[in-house]
């Protein structure tokens, strides 16, 4: 168990995500940097508009630990607006236009957000707040121009936060997950260490801001020099038309939950995506069938990802091969350590399903103003070295797994109530709180 847990990996370079942002950007100034419906910037054309953001919003009060509401389409101001929210020292907070309003309106009363950044059409589906930042409004356009091109200054910690996350609550209450940089640096970092993103790589950004894995979706190609292609809103539901972009665009990496990929499949004509070199599932297990289904069709390699949100996206990988007969959710990724656990928190032994327990770098800081849930599912490390103080501490998952004799983790389903759709958390009892 040791062996397997020997994940240990140090990274060097900056220590904040935007600051990899920024080291790119001198890397390769004018390499188209984000495409979409609406135009494409380059590298140096990123920077610059979102250092003029992050100043505006730095004028409006953001600094370290703050949280900044995004509710924008996907558009050439989405990105912009993630990278400036952490330009300011802020922490984003997805509000995604496509949530019913009373969601919204939970969301955005629990996160008590500093700055909200929206355009006209969506801030009339958003609670009043003092300082919403319409980025179309001729004001808000007049102040940007006007806003300095150099970022401004700021003085975050690799253990602040970068963004929170919403996922639903057995309570009937969504819960604020909480990610550091230092988090979702290490899962970035270890991601282009494994598949090695390059200038030549299009990555489409289809998930819903709403959902984690759209985070290494925006931040990935922009620090690595690849291309980010965000997708048309509401184009991630349509086969047919990702099947399109991906052959004009050249996508080479994208993501897909599994029941997405069956239905992406079943598209006539999907051969002709020749450019894709990668495809990463996650969200929901992933069946040998659909696995090999993949293999046989296309000729690209398929990568089996597991995790929560509230440990920065992914903790395990499976590299999909022609013929498996289960698909794996893999081997903990770099500063990951992964353990299976009774229900009295002791190590069960090899090819017993038990508790995913998650330890390491990855795990977030808990939910945002919950501390009785946060010390339910994020709990005291009795098996690593680092005190508590140091981030000593496993993420509880509720997911029975179980290890195989090789050293990887098969996943057998939940310990709860809780179920998948499409790759979103859907707790019941949030259900029967809408309902009641």
């Amino acid at each position: 168990l040791a062996g397997w847990n020997a994940t240990d990996r140090r990274y060097a370079g900056p220590e904040l995500l935007h600051e990899l942002v920024a080291a790119q950007v001198r890397a390769t100034p004018d390499v188209v940097a984000v495409s979409a419906g609406d135009g494409s910037l380059t590298y140096a054309e990123l920077d610059r508009r979102a250092n003029r953001l992050a100043n505006l919003l730095q004028a409006r009060g953001v600094g370290v630990e703050h949280l900044v509401g995004v509710c924008l389409p996907r558009a050439i101001d989405l990105p912009v607006a993630l990278l400036a929210v952490l330009k300011a020292g802020g922490a984003y907070v997805p509000l995604d236009p496509g949530y019913p309003r009373s969601r919204l309106a939970y969301m955005f009363a629990d996160a008590a957000p500093t700055v909200v950044v929206t355009t006209s059409e969506l801030a009339p589906s958003l609670p009043y707040h003092p300082a919403m930042l319409v980025l179309d409004d001729p004001e808000v356009r007049a102040e940007l121009t006007a806003a300095a091109e150099t970022a401004p200054s700021v003085s975050v910690h690799p253990d602040n936060l970068a963004y929170l996350i919403y996922t639903s609550g057995s309570t009937g209450r969504p819960k604020g997950a909480m990610n550091s940089h230092a988090a979702i640096r290490n899962r970035l970092l270890w991601m282009q260490e494994e598949y090695g993103l390059d200038e030549t790589d299009r990555v489409l950004q289809k998930t819903p801001m709403s959902f984690d894995v759209s985070v290494w979706e925006f931040f990935w190609p922009l620090i690595t020099g690849a291309r980010m292609v965000l997708a048309r809103p509401e184009g991630h539901k349509d086969p047919e038309y990702l099947r399109d972009t991906i052959i004009k665009e050249g996508v080479t990496t994208l993501h897909f939950v599994p029941p997405m990929l069956q239905i992406f499949l079943d598209q006539p004509g999907v051969e002709d995506c020749r450019s894709i070199r990668r495809v990463v599932c996650s969200g929901q297990a992933l069946p040998a069938e659909l696995s090999n289904r993949f293999l046989s069709r296309l000729d690209a390699g398929l990568h089996n990802l597991y995790g929560p949100t509230e440990a920065a996206v992914d903790v395990s990988y499976w590299p999909c091969d022609m013929g498996d007969d289960i698909v794996p959710i893999g081997r903990p990724i770099a500063n990951i350590r992964l353990h299976v656990v009774d229900a009295t928190m002791r190590r069960v032994p090899i090819g017993v399903p038990g508790e995913l327990l998650i330890g390491g770098i990855g795990v977030g800081r808990g939910y945002k103003d919950r501390p009785s849930l946060t010390a339910e599912r994020f709990v005291p490390d009795p098996f690593g070295s680092l005190p508590t103080s140091k981030g000593g501490r496993l993420y509880r998952t509720g997911d029975r797994v179980r290890w195989l004799p090789d050293g990887t983790l098969e996943f057998l389903g939940r310990l709860d109530d809780q179920v998948k759709l499409r790759g979103f958390r859907i707790e019941l009892g949030e259900i029967e709180a809408v309902l009641l």
